[in-house]
């Protein structure tokens, strides 16, 4: 099984040339495109061998772990272990009209929460997460103590011509809806200075299903959100559809987003999986809107001791976490919105 990036997607023209090889940090200007625009696109913050290949050496092995369980349960017909990554979870997922997408990520989800719920927390992810170079761009828009918010995910996302369907037809995994990040915590995180990191493991090409971003609206605050299948959604009224550019990346590019930002994906048209992590970060100490999850101190140039440099340490916190929430269930919801609101009518 190739655990390369041409496996199963595009080949990158970029051949790993880093941005910098230590401690410079967003420029001022970049600071400043961040903070007018609502969002930044750093080109090669990531080495894509050195830092992108290792998580999917790992998770190569999360899909094989999976393909065998299924098959010992019958479930599948063979395991496909000649399958390149991409191609081997499409096959998975057609054949068992699932998706899957919880046995690869690394934070549980907001409701039915169980002892052996599916999650993935090994040392390659936990190593991206408090990569020195990120955490130097994140310093420069939050300043130097930097805590790793938990709401944090690995997205697979299949193409639409080969989607996974639930009774009603719906595409199980289609392209993420209009939302703002703020709008999916808590309202006791609204003050705290939330910042996503958006990356792609491979090439993310507009027909792969990039980003795309409505420049220049956080002034607007929190849109009404309405529940959607799958999540929640600003109504199109509410938005400026009109202004929506598409972010296409190379795999070692990043795109910083404000909290506020008006953001969804496209469609994925290609014919392999696209492959994205996004994380989050908050200044240490406030609220970080999911509080039943665990976060950590990612870098404190204050209290270094604080810092959390342990990987089996990070994956006992989400255990821990998942046993207690699984015995004792959250009494309300993640996330604020009832459809209630005449604009969801």
């Amino acid at each position: 099984m190739t655990s390369t990036p041409t496996a199963g997607a595009p080949p990158s023209s970029r051949l790993g040339c880093p941005r910098t090889e230590g401690g410079a940090g967003l420029t001022s200007a970049e600071g400043e495109r961040f903070h007018n625009e609502g969002y930044l696109v750093v080109p090669g913050l990531f080495d894509p061998q050195a830092d992108l290949d290792p998580i999917i050496e790992e998770y190569d092995g999360v899909l094989d772990r999976l393909a065998t369980e299924l098959l010992a349960k019958g479930e599948i017909r063979s395991s496909y272990p000649e399958l390149n990554f991409s191609e081997r979870l499409i096959r998975i997922s057609q054949e068992t009209q699932r998706l899957h997408s919880q046995a690869f990520d690394f934070s549980l989800p907001q409701k039915n929460i169980r002892a052996d719920t599916p999650i993935w927390v090994g040392p390659a992810v936990f190593k991206i997460i408090r990569h020195p170079r990120l955490l130097d761009a994140v310093e420069s828009l939050l300043g130097p103590e930097i805590y790793s918010n938990p709401v944090q995910h690995v997205r697979l996302k299949l193409p639409e011509n080969r989607a996974v369907f639930d009774p009603q037809g719906r595409n199980l995994d289609g392209a993420t809806v209009w939302h703002q990040d703020n709008g999916v915590i808590l309202p006791e995180a609204d003050s705290t200075n939330i910042l996503t990191i958006w990356f792609p493991l491979w090439d993310v090409p507009i027909e792969s299903g990039c980003l795309q971003v409505i420049p220049r609206n956080t002034a607007r605050g929190l849109r009404d959100h309405c529940p959607v299948h799958g999540g929640v959604s600003i109504p199109d009224p509410l938005l400026e559809l009109d202004q929506a550019i598409p972010i296409p990346l190379q795999r070692g590019d990043a795109l910083f987003m404000h909290r506020l930002t008006c953001h969804a994906s496209l469609p994925n048209r290609s014919d392999s999986v696209r492959w994205s992590f996004d994380l989050r970060y908050n200044p240490i100490g406030q609220a970080t809107g999911r509080g039943a999850f665990p976060g950590f101190v990612a870098r404190s140039r204050a209290r270094p001791e604080t810092e959390l440099h342990d990987a089996e340490r990070w994956a006992e916190l989400w255990h821990e976490a998942r046993q207690m929430l699984a015995q004792q269930p959250v009494l309300r919801p993640f996330n604020r919105w009832d459809g209630k609101n005449p604009t969801c009518a």
